[in-house]
């Protein structure tokens, strides 16, 4: 039975990386010629948000989204997640119809392929390097000016997978109180289980979104970031609990 399960795991991950080329070479032609001026940027987000359901219809994933408020079309919001798998870039794409870039790490831009057009469109970090940071914050200051919102897993990485929640970085609170746009704090609950950076793991299922009621950050003093930081991550860390029960 064991033996089962581990050739099921390797064929599930090498369809996962299948699945994430085919829309990529059926689109191709399109998604270069959307990359080519950042005012076609809304553009490439339809065709990554197409990309993404495929991915995750293709994986047998299932969605299912809570909304205590929905983002309103032609606002700017600053959207965060926990951070588990790497479904989670699909699962946000998925929910999200609020065109948003991502601010991540600069090593997804190794992947063949999908790298090509992440490390074009997305505001990269090493976070290793303090010019680095400053650079996101002059990139993310640049798309909101164009009206975009702006993507964080606010955890700084993918934690151990032992731990249910790892302590947030300033950077996107610090983001919205500067540009007093709405933090949506979002928890996903079933990515860890369903496809963790485990290699032999992994499995079809539901993958559950709860997107809660907005913190607003307008007339907020930069003092405020540590408040409204902590007050997120408890929020979605009673939510994981809570789930765990």
């Amino acid at each position: 039975m064991r033996a089962l399960k581990i050739i099921f795991w390797i064929l599930y991950r090498v369809w996962f990386y299948i699945l994430m080329a085919i829309p990529i070479i059926v689109m191709f032609p399109f998604l270069l010629v959307s990359i080519l001026s950042e005012k076609w940027y809304p553009y490439f987000f339809v065709m990554a948000r197409i990309w993404a359901k495929f991915i995750l219809f293709g994986m047998g994933f299932r969605t299912k989204v809570e909304f205590d408020q929905q983002p309103q079309p032609g606002q700017s919001y600053m959207f965060v997640a926990n951070h588990t798998s790497m479904t989670d870039i699909m699962l946000m794409l998925s929910v999200i119809r609020n065109p948003f870039v991502f601010v991540g790490k600069k090593e997804l831009s190794k992947i063949p392929l999908f790298g090509f057009f992440y490390k074009r469109t997305c505001i990269l970090v090493d976070r290793s390097s303090s010019k680095s940071r400053m650079a996101v914050f002059e990139r993310a200051q640049k798309r909101l000016h164009q009206g975009l919102s702006i993507c964080i897993f606010p955890e700084g990485g993918v934690p151990d997978e032992s731990v249910v929640l790892d302590e947030f970085k300033d950077g996107a609170f610090r983001l919205a109180i500067d540009h007093e746009i709405p933090i949506v704090p979002m928890t996903f609950f079933d990515n860890k289980r369903l496809f963790s950076y485990t290699f032999f793991s992994g499995s079809p299922g539901l993958m559950r979104v709860k997107v809660h009621r907005f913190f607003e950050t307008k007339n907020q003093s930069p003092e405020y970031k540590k408040t409204l930081k902590n007050d997120v991550r408890e929020l979605l860390l009673q939510d994981l609990l809570n789930d765990q029960k």
